[in-house]
């Protein structure tokens, strides 16, 4: 009984230990605000509590000055300088005005009506404005706010560090590309030796899928939810049927917020222009993932040595190592990304009836796989920028696979109508036999054909096959 009750004890201390532990980089729960702080912490302007408390705020007061340019009857009296006083309540948002709206919270138990509560109490402040108050908010559902917020963090955050971050990657790969445009080496298909490539050539391949997959990105329309508590604008149309409220709303969210308005809904967005752009998020991460396997495997092949640090340590066994850490880095966290975004773009369209809360819940994760990408970003820049090119390792795995000239050879043998060119092609290098220089030469010296065609096969190496 007494180790029993020694045990109780110990548990209550641990859990009030943990209880009164703050957050920070060693005790946050996420390596996104823990030990990656430092790369993925630009996106707690556009993801965090704080964040999306300080989007809705801007959502309201940005819906209530339309209001008043419509004007209503009720709004015909405030005074239009006054707008720009409203925007800088959103626009000087800080911390401690986030925590009061957490305050209120606590209090009504609805994150959305605290908003609401919060922008009156900075309305009493400016003063003179008690006969306006109840038009916050006035005739909206917590989704009008949500489903507008958090599109409008989606855009920003696109457009101010991942799409930033994402072209400085596509910009080092096609630095690259240019610099080694004109560095063959042995490709492999199914991993045995194949027709020569470019090293350039092979690193563009990067370069046009990631342009190409981003283009589709930012054609992406980002759409926003604004209708209403079952998206027919009904508290808007009994309270004024004189007005033509889809118009209304289609301004709002165009104008004043950058988005596109979606048509018909119900309670929620539909959320499939969401998905679209999680899956192109997902197809650029996947395309990434391949990048780094490559560049990986080109390491591994010592095509590539890398930049060693003062002080690092490759392995705590083997003090020789420099190991490939920034690239399986970044494989792993676009794993992670992607994982979230396939179940956030599965999952948002799908709702039951007019709506359920299943999109609330998971719509709070969407900047874990922003966090998790802008890692992988960062992770596989630092990489490549620690690369090395090896010239003779390359240069070597050519000299010593003569066989991918054979290609070349009865290619032209077929030119030349040369009876069943492929098969004595195939006799030569098919055999597990070492395929030389000499015995390349040998074989062209063997055949039926022309000094001058003799001479164009003599010319052919592995270094010079390589193509356009």
């Amino acid at each position: 009984m007494g180790l029993d009750k020694n045990h109780y004890f110990c548990n209550l201390i641990i859990i009030e230990l943990n209880f009164f532990m703050e957050l920070d980089i060693l005790t946050a729960i996420s390596p996104i605000d823990g030990r990656y702080r430092s790369k993925a912490g630009a996106l707690a302007s556009y993801f965090s509590e704080y964040a999306l408390i300080k989007y809705r705020v801007q959502v309201e007061i940005e819906y209530f000055i339309t209001l008043c340019e419509l004007p209503l009857p009720q709004l015909d009296g405030i005074d239009h300088n006054l707008f720009e006083t409203f925007r800088n309540i959103y626009r000087n948002f800080s911390e401690a005005d986030a925590a009061r709206v957490k305050e209120i919270e606590s209090v009504t138990n609805h994150d959305v009506k605290a908003v609401e509560y919060f922008i009156k109490e900075q309305f009493d402040r400016i003063g003179g404005l008690e006969a306006y108050k109840e038009f916050i908010h006035f005739g909206l559902t917590s989704q009008d706010i949500n489903n507008t917020s958090v599109p409008l963090s989606i855009k920003d955050a696109l457009n101010d560090v991942y799409y930033p971050q994402l072209e400085e990657l596509i910009a080092q790969l096609r630095t690259y590309a240019d610099e080694w445009a004109d560095i063959p080496m042995l490709a492999k298909t199914h991993g045995q030796p194949a027709s020569p490539t470019r090293l350039g050539k092979e690193i563009m391949v990067f370069v046009y899928r990631l342009e190409r997959q981003l283009a589709v990105l930012k054609a992406s329309p980002i759409t926003a939810k604004f209708g209403g508590a079952t998206g027919n604008l009904n508290a808007h149309h009994v309270a004024y049927p004189q007005y033509d409220w889809k118009a209304f709303a289609n301004k709002f969210v165009t104008e004043k917020l950058g988005l596109e308005r979606e048509q018909y809904t119900t309670q929620i967005s539909n959320y499939d222009n969401l998905g679209a752009i999680f899956d192109a998020m997902k197809r650029i991460n996947t395309i990434m993932i391949d990048m780094n396997r490559d560049f990986w495997q080109y390491i591994s092949m010592e095509y590539f040595k890398q930049r060693i640090k003062a002080g690092e340590v490759g392995s705590s066994a083997m003090p020789h190592k420099v190991n490939p850490i920034d690239f399986e880095n970044a494989e792993g966290n676009l794993g992670m990304a992607n994982a979230v975004l396939e179940h956030l773009s599965s999952k948002l369209p799908v709702s039951r009836l007019q709506r359920d809360l299943t999109d609330s819940t998971v719509l709070r994760n969407v900047g874990v796989p922003f966090g998790h990408t802008v890692i992988a970003i960062q992770s596989s820049l630092k990489g490549l920028r620690k690369l090395l090119l090896n010239e003779p390792a390359i240069y070597r795995d050519l000299d010593n696979c003569w066989s991918v000239v054979a290609e070349a050879i009865q290619t032209i043998l077929r030119r030349e109508a040369y009876p069943h060119p492929y098969e004595a092609l195939k006799a030569l290098t098919r055999t597990n036999q070492a395929i030389t220089e000499a015995s390349i030469k040998e074989f062209i010296e063997q055949l039926n054909v022309s000094e001058d065609i003799k001479k164009e096969l003599r010319a052919i190496t592995p270094h010079n096959y390589t193509g356009m």
